[in-house]
This record gives C-alpha cells, structure tokens and sequence, in this order.
C-alpha cells in the first residue's frame, strides 16, 4: 500500500475508527434509527394531539407528561441500570417505548384517541427514557476503546443533530401523505431497530468483585457486589462520588439554570418571536435547520480531537449557549439570529462531546450509570421549570427583558466556570481519583498509588494537586 494509502487508512482510524468496533457499530446503527423515528414521530404527536379535539394546553400536558417521568425516575435509573446492567436497562427501556408507540399507533389507526391516553402513553416513553439515558453513557465505556472514547461521543452528537433537521422534515411529509398513525408506527419500528442492536451485542461478562468507594478505581468489567447493598445505599455511593468530583457537579448546576434561564427562553419564547416578526415557521424552520448545521459541522471537527484540558474546552462551548438570546433580545432580523443559532449548535455540540468523553474517562466504570443519572437529573427537573414560568414572566416584564437575562446568565456562568482550579485540572485521557475534595475511603490505597481504570498494573506517580 502506497504512504498516501497508508495516511488515509490513519487519518480515517483517528476519527472513526470506533466505528471498527463491531458491537459500536451494531449500537450506532440501531441507536441512529431510533434518533430518527423519535424526530419524525414529535411532528405527529403534536398533529394527533391538536386533530384529537385538544388546543395547545393539551399538546401542552402531554408534552410535560413525557418530561415528568423523566424527572423522577432518572436518579434511581441510573442506581438500577449499575445495578442490573446497562444493556438490560436500556432493552427494557426500548421495548417499553416501543410498546407506547406501537400502542399509539394502534389507537390512531382505529380513531381518536382522548387526551389521557395521549399523556399516559407519553408518561410511559419517558420512564423508558429515564433508564435509557444514563445508561448510554456508562454503555459507551463498554463497547469502546478508551482512545476511542471521544469520537464515539461526537458521533452521537452527529446522529443526534442530523435526525433533528431530518425528521421533522420526514415526519411532517409523513403525516401529510399517510397520516399521523404511520408516523407512529415507524418509530414503534425504529425502538425494535435499537432492540435488536442491543440484543446483537456482545459483551464481556461483569466479573463480581467488592463494593467500589468514591475514592477507589475499577475495570470496566468489574460489578460491585449488589448483593450486599441496598438500591439506596448504591445511590448514596453513586451520590458520594458525584459531589466529590468539583468540577462535575458545578457544570451540573450550571447547566440546570442554563436550561431554565437561558435555555427555555429560546425554545419556548423563540417560535413565539419567529411567528411575531421574523417571518414566519418557514424562516423559524430554517433557522433551527441552521443550528443543526453547525452541531453537524462540530461534531464532524471533534473528531479525532483529544483536547488537553477537555472540561475547558466543553466550558468555552457552553458560552455558544447564551449567542442566541442576544439577538432576540434586541429583536435583531432573522440573520442575526441565525448566525447565533450556527453558533449555538457548535457549542453545544462541542461541549457534549468533551464533557461526556470527561466523566467517562473520570468517574470509576461501575458507577457511570448512576453520577450520569445525577449530572441529569437536575437538568430535567429545574430546566423544565422555566417552560412553565417563561410565558407568564414574558407577559409581566416583556420578552427583551427575559431573554437579556438569558444572554448574561449564559455568558457569566461560563467564566465563572472557567475560573475554577477544578475544572481546568482535568486532563484527557487520565483517571485522577485523588483530585477530589474529599480523602479516599478507609480501606483503600492511597491515591497516587492505584492503578488508573485504563492502566491497570501499571503505577502512576502521586499527584500534589488536589481540588
């Protein structure tokens, strides 16, 4: 093979080269579908709902009946997906929202469907998501190599972008040509699609070996010893290592009030905006388009990118998040906008990635379900606040205030952030479990002599930093 061959064949591995792992390849794929009947069925449901008889209160309360769920079921998802295992969580996840939609489907094929049934079935997809999202993260470490771990982050993130723009466009085409029902049906179909990837799937088998300590590291493949713990008292070990982590729960909190200061306006009162003065849903169509454009041209740059500081560079992309609350504020014209919106899209899409590939790389394998559940949680529970305090605060103080507020928030937790010693003390690639707040557990090794998860049997010298 020609040195030209041979620095392509490099060039693709350093980028996509987990898409070589067979059991990625078979989750990605299945994981895709799904991403993209969920995106093409949002457009029905909301169709179904308003031809039902109901106004927007009710497309209201099933939307908030999905998220509900979400909100209570995510901390002790994570505890049990740990517990039972990842993959069994998330079959159980899939084949329940497969269930709802398919039941869904049924119901519109047969009539109209009242209002609770619409809710009910809404409730049950989001327990199926509260289980399925903490376990993707702690999944991911499973099937991907360490060095890899990365580029399977902004894969997800492209999969997740791509179906954004493209199903709601399918979606709509959809319902118009064959009606909501059919919609419906294909995404019940996308859930058997990811079934069957995860049951495709072959792992090593968790060896039994003893409980974990905040302070103490692991091997992928180890599983604590459920059977002498209690789910609460794996959540409160889950708990303990989350707030040992600075760095994790402080972007945890600033990301909860992101959704509900600066996140919620934009996606509550933005459509709003876009219908009083920038044209219409055709231009607001586009400019969402043009978000997703610049979380795939993001996604496609993270690639094979190992940042040293990742949690500094997932900072610097959460400034993108505020970008579009300044236009709307100042009720600039729809180009302004978008600009912000490509803007947006590309940190978002940056800061996923690199704060996700961060706590992989971080928290010990065995518990990555339940601190991923925790970092959630309070993302869906306060961010959900804010679609319900929006309108009324919009109405009572005007929209350029609210989205003002939105802007500075945004751009001032951000430096906060950034100047925390916590958070510009991570490294890529490197397990630090005594750069915490708190002293390892009795019991256990000192901290700069335990092996890193990724380098078992190999000895690392002490770190004097501590945060």
């Amino acid at each position: 093979m020609s040195h030209e061959g041979n620095a392509r064949q490099e060039w693709l591995r350093r980028r996509v080269g987990v898409l070589r792992e067979p059991n990625f390849r078979r989750f990605y794929t299945g994981y895709s579908t799904s991403l993209l009947g969920s995106a093409m069925s949002t457009v029905a449901v909301a169709f179904a709902v308003l031809d039902s008889g109901a106004r927007a209160t009710g497309l209201g309360w099933v939307f908030a009946a999905n998220v509900v769920p979400q909100v209570l079921f995510m901390p002790v998802a994570g505890a049990i997906a740990d517990r039972l295992g990842r993959r069994r969580a998330m079959l159980g996840a899939d084949v329940l929202r497969c269930a709802a939609q398919a039941s869904l489907a049924t119901a519109l094929f047969v009539g109209r469907p009242q209002l609770w049934l619409f809710a009910l079935l809404a409730w049950l997809g989001g327990m199926g998501t509260a289980f399925f999202t903490p376990s993707l993260t702690a999944l991911t470490v499973e099937m991907a190599p360490a060095g890899q771990l990365g580029n399977a982050n902004a894969l997800y993130s492209l999969a997740g972008s791509a179906t954004r723009i493209i199903g709601p466009a399918l979606g709509g085409a959809l319902v118009a040509i064959a009606g909501s029902a059919t919609v419906m049906a294909v995404d019940a179909g996308s859930y058997l699609a990811s079934v069957l990837a995860l049951s495709l799937l072959r792992l090593p088998p968790a060896t039994p070996g003893p409980a974990a300590t905040p302070g103490s590291a692991a091997t992928p493949g180890s599983a604590p010893a459920a059977a002498r713990r209690s789910l609460l008292g794996d959540m409160a070990e889950g708990w303990a290592d989350f707030r040992s982590r600075t760095w994790l729960w402080v972007t945890t909190v600033q990301f909860a009030f992101f959704n509900l200061i600066t996140w919620a306006p934009w996606m509550l009162l933005g459509p709003v905006l876009g219908k009083e003065y920038l044209g219409g849903a055709a231009v607001w169509g586009a400019i969402m388009a043009v978000q997703g454009a610049g979380a795939i041209l993001a996604g496609l740059l993270s690639l094979g990118r190992h940042p040293r500081r990742p949690v500094v560079v997932a900072t610097v992309g959460t400034f993108c998040y505020a970008l579009p609350d300044i236009p709307m504020a100042l009720h600039a014209a729809a180009p302004w906008v978008a600009a912000a919106a490509f803007a947006c899209g590309a940190g978002a899409s940056v800061s996923s990635t690199f704060s996700g590939t961060a706590m992989q790389q971080q928290v010990p394998p065995q518990m990555l379900a339940r601190v991923s559940s925790l970092m959630m949680f309070p993302s869906y529970g306060i961010g959900v606040i804010g679609y319900m305090v929006d309108g009324p605060l919009a109405a009572a103080i005007g929209t350029p205030v609210v989205f003002g507020v939105g802007a500075a928030y945004g751009l001032l937790s951000s430096a906060a952030v950034l100047t925390l010693p916590a958070v510009r003390a991570v490294r890529w690639g490197a397990s630090y479990p005594d750069q915490r707040d708190t002293a390892p557990a009795a019991g256990t090794a000192p901290a700069g002599l335990r092996a890193s998860p990724r380098s078992a049997g190999r000895r690392r010298r002490p770190s004097a930093r501590r945060t």
